[in-house]
């Protein structure tokens, strides 16, 4: 008899496996280590390729071939997926390679960015939740520039009544802006235009 057909089949029983395992190593390794000079990365596909089996097990068919042969195919999509998977590491990494990777002060502008963005959402969102004549007033005056008698003129009403609609988004906006940070700055910039 040779040594393949006294080969255990593969099974998912824990101590089948194990003697499958066993008798299986060797040929595994040798596999491995002829395609691979790396000690470590031998000892990684190897158990790649056992634990492939493992999961695989249930679909062995003796009639397609040895437990060896049917190993050997695994062994091989193991390997092979391995170096395509570095390939693309190293294609990756050499895109990468000529571009500056960031250091603290890039992330800490990039932080305030985004701690900037999120208080301009926010005051977006206020601004949005005034009602129309007071938003209309305070986009003529703090956003497009006009005096407060232009914004008058521009909605049709006299300039007491613009004063006082400015008046009250300016005061509603503050009110609802927390009283530190960079977003009560940035509402304080936004209502300190002058009437």
């Amino acid at each position: 008899m040779s040594a393949e057909q006294q080969t255990a089949p593969p099974s998912r029983d824990p101590a089948a496996f194990a003697v499958f395992y066993r008798q299986q190593f060797d040929t595994v390794l040798g596999f491995v280590t002829r395609r691979t000079d790396s000690p470590h990365l031998a000892a990684d596909l190897t158990a790649d390729v056992f634990l492939t089996a493992l999961e695989q097990a249930d679909g062995y068919d003796a009639r397609r071939g040895t437990p060896a042969a049917w190993l050997y195919g695994i062994a091989r999509n193991v390997v092979a997926s391995h170096f395509r998977g570095n390939a693309r590491e190293l294609h990756a990494a050499a895109r990468i390679g000529g571009r500056r990777m960031l250091d603290d002060q890039d992330v800490a502008a990039i932080e305030e960015r985004i701690d900037a963005a999120r208080d301009a959402r926010a005051l977006a969102a206020r601004h949005a939740a005034l009602s129309e004549p007071l938003r209309a007033v305070l986009d003529l005056v703090a956003v497009d520039g006009l005096t407060v008698r232009d914004a008058a003129k521009a909605l049709g009403i006299n300039a007491a009544t613009a004063r006082v609609r400015l008046h009250r988004a300016r005061n509603e906006l503050r009110k609802a802006a927390p009283q530190t940070g960079t977003d009560y700055e940035s509402v304080n910039t936004l209502l300190e235009v002058a009437p």
